[in-house]
C-alpha cells in the first residue's frame, strides 16, 4: 500500500538521524568509534543501584510499578530542586519541574505547544540535531547563527519581514555540538536581545554539570526566570537508559507542557524516578559526578595530545571545559561526508559536521565524542583519522 497520501504534513517534514544512521556502521566491532553521544559505562553505578533498587521495591513496589503523575515524582522533582539550590544557589520551585522521559521529549513537548508550520526558531549553527529534527517535525524554520553578537540584528530583520522568532534555543554549556560554552556577557545579551522583542528561551543545559575545568556560569534562566524554558537531563550524569529529563518553567507553560505529555506517553515510569530520587538523596549522585568528570577531563585531554601529536596541518578543533565533545574542522574546501568513506576503511568513525547546521552549512567540520572510548582507543583513534585526513588531502593534491 502506498502510504505518501495518507501521511500528516509532520510526519513529511519529519528527518532521519544522521547520526543514528551513521551508528548502524559505526558499531562493527572493528571500529573505534568517537561518533555517539554516549556516556562511558564505568561511570554507570550499577553495586550502589542494586540496594536502591531493591529497597524501592519493597518499601513502595507498588507504587514504582503503577502508572504515575503526568508531573513525575514529587521526591524527584524535591531532589532536582534541591540540585539546582546546591549547585547554583538557585530557588526553583517543585511545582514549576516536570519529569519527562529524557530531554529529548522535552524538545519535542515545547516544539508541539510553540510551533506552528513555517514559525521560526532561532538556533546556532551549529546546533544540537536532535533539536533541530523537533522543529522540523512541525514543520518549523530553524534560523542558524554562527555567532551571539549578531542576535540583534537576526531578530530585528525576522520582525521586520513578519518573521518573528517562536524562541531562541542555545545550548549554552559545552554545547552539542562543538563543546563551546557561551560566556556571562553572552548570557546576558541573550536575554536582553529577549526581552526586547519579547521571546522566549529555551535554555539546554544536559552538559551543565560535567565541568572539568573553569568556572561555572549562571543560568539564563537565573537572569529571567519568566522568560526562560530550561531542560535537564540525567542521561549525561546519570544513567542514559532511565530515560530521566525534566524541564523547569513559568506556571503557564508548565500547564501546557504537562497536557501535551498526557496525550504522548502519560506519565514518565515511576520506577526510574523514585531509584533517582534515593540515590540522589544518599549523595551518591555528587560522588559519582565528581569521578565522572575526573574521567572525561582526562579523556579529552588525551585526545587533545593525540591531535597535537597525529593531525596534518589545517586541522583545528575546540578544547572544552567539559561536556562529551569537541569539534573539528578541515580547510574548507574538504568535504567530511567523503573523509567519513575513508575513515570507515581506517576503522575509526566520527559525525559530520553538516548534520548539525540547519543550513546545510558546515560540511568541513565534524564532531568527536571523547567519553566513551578507553584512553588507548583515544590514541589510536586520532591516529586513524589523521591517517584518513591525509588520504582526503592526496585526492586533492
Amino acid at each position: 500500500m502506498d502510504i505518501e497520501n495518507l501521511l500528516s504534513n509532520n510526519a513529511k517534514s519529519m528527518r532521519r538521524s544522521q547520526i543514528r544512521d551513521l551508528l548502524s556502521v559505526a558499531t562493527r566491532p572493528e571500529i573505534i568509534s568517537f561518533a555517539g553521544g554516549f556516556p562511558n559505562p564505568q561511570t554507570f553505578p550499577m553495586e550502589e543501584l542494586k540496594p536502591i533498587m531493591q529497597e524501592v521495591l519493597d518499601k513502595e513496589g507498588k507504587a514504582a510499578l503503577q502508572y504515575g503523575s503526568t508531573e513525575g515524582v514529587v521526591a524527584l522533582r524535591e531532589e532536582i530542586s534541591k540540585l539546582y539550590k546546591r549547585e547554583e544557589n538557585l530557588d526553583v520551585p517543585v511545582k514549576n519541574i516536570l519529569i519527562t522521559t529524557a530531554s529529548q521529549q522535552a524538545l519535542d513537548l515545547i516544539s508541539r505547544i510553540f510551533i506552528n508550520p513555517g514559525d521560526v526558531v532561532v538556533c546556532g549553527l551549529p546546533s544540537y540535531l536532535g533539536a533541530l529534527q523537533s522543529f522540523w517535525s512541525y514543520q518549523g524554520q530553524p534560523y542558524g547563527l554562527r555567532h551571539n553578537r549578531g542576535l540583534d540584528e537576526a531578530c530585528n530583520v525576522l520582525c521586520a519581514t513578519g518573521k518573528k522568532p517562536k524562541f531562541l534555543y542555545s545550548i549554552p554549556d559545552f554545547q552539542n555540538p562543538s563543546g563551546e560554552t557561551m560566556t556571562l556577557e553572552e548570557r546576558e545579551y541573550a536575554v536582553e536581545v529577549a526581552e526586547k522583542y519579547d521571546l522566549l528561551i529555551v535554555e539546554d543545559t544536559p552538559y551543565k554539570n560535567i565541568r572539568f575545568s573553569g568556572e561555572r556560569v549562571p543560568s539564563m534562566y537565573s537572569m529571567a526566570p519568566d522568560r526562560v524554558v530550561m531542560l535537564g537531563t540525567f542521561s549525561k550524569t546519570f544513567v542514559p537508559g532511565f530515560r530521566l529529563g525534566w524541564v523547569v518553567a513559568p506556571d503557564n507553560i508548565i500547564d501546557k507542557l504537562i497536557v501535551a505529555k498526557q496525550s504522548a506517553d502519560l506519565c514518565t515510569p515511576a520506577f526510574s524516578q523514585l531509584v533517582a530520587a534515593r540515590y540522589l538523596a544518599s549523595g551518591a549522585y555528587d560522588r559519582n559526578l565528581k569521578k565522572t568528570c575526573e574521567m572525561y577531563k582526562r579523556k579529552k585531554d588525551i585526545m587533545i595530545k593525540s591531535f597535537e601529536e597525529f593531525m596534518p596541518d589545517g586541522v583545528k578543533w575546540t578544547n572544552p571545559d567539559g561536556g562529551l565533545f569537541l569539534f573539528l574542522k578541515l580547510p574548507k574546501q574538504y568535504d567530511t561526508r567523503e573523509l567519513f568513506d575513508i575513515a570507515i576503511k581506517e576503522n575509526v568513525a566520527f559525525v559530520t559536521g553538516e548534520a548539525f547546521h540547519c543550513d546545510g552549512s558546515g560540511k568541513h567540520t565534524m564532531r568527536l565524542n571523547f567519553s566513551f572510548a578507553s584512553d588507548e582507543q583515544i590514541v589510536e583513534g586520532v591516529k586513524r583519522l589523521a591517517n584518513a585526513i591525509r588520504t582526503l588531502y592526496a585526492r586533492y593534491a
